[in-house]
């Protein structure tokens, strides 16, 4: 499972990157900005950047972001799968528990993040130096030279920033893609009789769609959070101050900024990646005779 899971994970963000980064952008805009100014959606974002920039300012980050789902999406899904399996196993080979698969889902993600937070802190740097002044801008490399001058330049702990928010939003997008989507693949393989160990395409991408939802809703708060902790390179304000902060400044509603941005990231991202699982997971089978 980690194999496929790796493949497809860089797959998926291969193809969302340039959503991602408007992402990250809409949630580090208002502390990037003079308070007041509007905010722009983010196709308005995208089509500036590229105005401005060009084409190639929109994947900016790409290599950061491909790393982290060699390691992170890699592990998240990989562990959530095997232990799920598992747990099937020892279920006679009967469907499990939405509850056993949350627990998996959350233990899958709480690891993952764990190991990949060194290159989200580097993928979020890397996309936010863009939105500076030219002058002000530190122009990294690639994801290897923004790991070492972030290890120099701030000290190691730096690389996990935002450890804890992204460890939530690590178990909360597993359970919402994950779990979920699994949960939603059983009740409309009730509905549509499909097999269940080759359903329909219909049945896939609702799954996918539904996993998609609530992994950005549920996850978004721990997100903005951890973009906003691994952004900053002077303040040591932790988890609780800086959503103090955001709740204070910004109100509620804050915690949920890019919301048609992440979800819009969310649902391809999700259905990307089950739908090319499945296809790697036959290609592995042929090529390994598994």
């Amino acid at each position: 499972p980690f194999v496929t899971s790796g493949l497809a994970a860089c797959t998926a963000s291969a193809c969302i990157h340039p959503i991602d980064l408007a992402k990250v952008r809409l949630q580090l805009f208002a502390v990037s900005n003079p308070p007041g100014t509007p905010v722009p959606n983010f196709v308005q974002l995208l089509r500036s950047m590229v105005a401005k920039d060009g084409i190639k300012s929109i994947y900016a980050g790409l290599s950061a972001s491909l790393t982290r789902q060699c390691t992170y999406g890699t592990a998240r899904m990989g562990i959530h799968r095997s232990i799920s399996d598992y747990l099937q196993k020892r279920n006679g080979g009967n469907n499990i528990s939405f509850g056993e698969k949350a627990a998996a889902g959350l233990i899958g993600g709480a690891l993952a993040v764990c190991i990949g937070t060194p290159f989200d802190v580097t993928l979020v740097r890397m996309q936010a130096d863009t939105m500076k002044p030219e002058g002000e801008r530190l122009n990294y490399k690639g994801v290897s030279d923004a790991l070492r001058r972030v290890a120099q330049e701030e000290g190691f702990g730096a690389l996990y920033k935002g450890l804890a928010p992204n460890i939530g939003r690590g178990m909360a997008m597993n359970v919402g893609m994950m779990a979920c989507s699994d949960q939603a693949k059983e009740m409309m393989i009730a509905i549509t009789k499909d097999d269940p160990k080759n359903p329909g395409m219909f049945t896939r991408m609702g799954a996918a769609a539904s996993g998609g939802f609530f992994a950005a809703f549920l996850s978004l708060p721990f997100d903005l959070l951890k973009s906003r902790m691994q952004n900053a390179r002077s303040t040591g304000a932790g988890l609780s101050e800086t959503a103090l902060n955001v709740l204070r400044k910004e109100g509620p509603l804050a915690f949920w900024t890019g919301f048609g941005a992440y979800y819009t990231r969310c649902a391809p991202h999700a259905m990307i990646i089950l739908l090319t699982l499945d296809e790697f997971k036959k290609l592995y089978s042929f090529a390994f005779k598994a």
